[in-house]
């Protein structure tokens, strides 16, 4: 196949810094629903959207509006850029994504990871110390829900379950394809690598040879394991653009919004951060550039996001930024 695009989201409700104005949640949420509408229309492959349970993030329930998003959409692929494998029941993951799957027709696919609030863990009664321990045995269990039509199981975090059925079953008895999403933790490269499932690296805030390493161990383990060539391995990056047709319009225009970002704001310059990160503001030739160099470090891979709509960016200026996305950077 060839490689993917698409867009990811964190959802987060940030004050737009040129103007003060704060989104309402009912805007944001719409907004989102707006963003993957025009990802479709622009000829985007994928919308993928975070899961948070805080302020000032909304997207707490993936599900629902992937499952609304998909009703009003046709080829579009659905997909989160966090299902909290720790702190989600792995028997509730299993329904909600397989009923996902049936109304969205097979098109959609889901990214397992531990997130980036600590305070999430005792929201929903575990134990953050245990948050590597709780991806590899929730997920475990899960696995075997989409596989075995009768379950019986055993271990750590939950109760037992004795000849118990997941319903609905996966479409047409196959499960959603599942991503592994980690920017440092070799264990969760590793645990990608033995189910033979999708590693994507979120490739926003790290140096090249820090996303090239974890990619090179997740290939070596997927062979190691026989699910083919490193080069067969499923890699999946996220990327970070803000483009105008004019590179120095693009930079005027972003400063105020990067210099605020919930991700990493009030750190480095933005000339320093687009040197030493894959975060590229300019012109859509330079975001081409740049794109196409992700693969010297990462090989050939499978599907490549964008963050297009945080930080306050208002809606307008982000369904702009997927016009030029979809009609100058991905043809190329």
């Amino acid at each position: 196949m060839g490689t993917q695009f698409g867009v990811f989201t964190v959802g987060d409700v940030t004050p737009d810094p040129t103007t003060g104005r704060t989104p309402t949640e009912r805007e944001r949420i719409k907004a989102m629903v707006a963003i993957a509408l025009k990802a479709e229309e622009v000829g985007l492959d994928v919308f993928a959207t975070g899961e948070h349970h805080n302020p000032p993030f909304v997207p707490s329930s993936p599900t629902t509006m992937l499952g609304y998003i998909a009703a009003r959409t046709e080829r579009l692929i659905l997909s989160t850029s966090t299902t909290l494998i720790t702190t989600n029941d792995p028997v509730k993951i299993a329904e909600d994504f397989a009923m996902l799957q049936h109304l969205a027709d097979g098109r959609m696919d889901l990214m397992m990871g531990r997130g980036n609030t600590g305070p999430v863990y005792p929201w929903f009664g575990q134990d953050i110390r245990q948050g590597i321990n709780l991806a590899v045995e929730n997920y475990a269990l899960l696995h075997r829900l989409w596989r075995e039509d009768v379950v019986d199981w055993e271990g750590k975090f939950r109760t037992p379950l004795q000849g118990f059925t997941s319903t609905p079953r996966p479409l047409d008895g196959v499960p959603p394809f599942v991503w592994h999403g980690s920017i440092r933790s070799p264990e969760i490269a590793e645990q990608a690598a033995y189910y033979g499932d999708g590693f994507f690296h979120n490739n926003i805030f790290w140096p090249a040879d820090h996303t090239k390493r974890m990619v090179e161990l997740y290939r070596t383990r997927y062979a190691h394991y026989g699910h083919g060539t490193p080069e067969q391995a499923i890699v999946g990056l996220g990327g970070q653009v803000f483009m105008r047709k004019n590179s120095q319009d693009a930079v005027r225009e972003f400063r105020p919004y990067f210099d605020v970002a919930p991700v990493y704001g009030h750190g480095p310059s933005l000339e320093d951060f687009t040197e030493q990160t894959p975060l590229t503001v300019g012109s859509p030739q330079q975001v081409i550039e740049k794109t196409l160099s992700f693969r010297e470090y990462a090989g050939d891979y499978q599907r490549q996001l964008f963050l297009m709509d945080h930080a306050g960016l208002p809606l307008k200026t982000v369904l702009e930024q997927l016009d030029l996305l979809g009609e100058e950077v991905v043809p190329v």
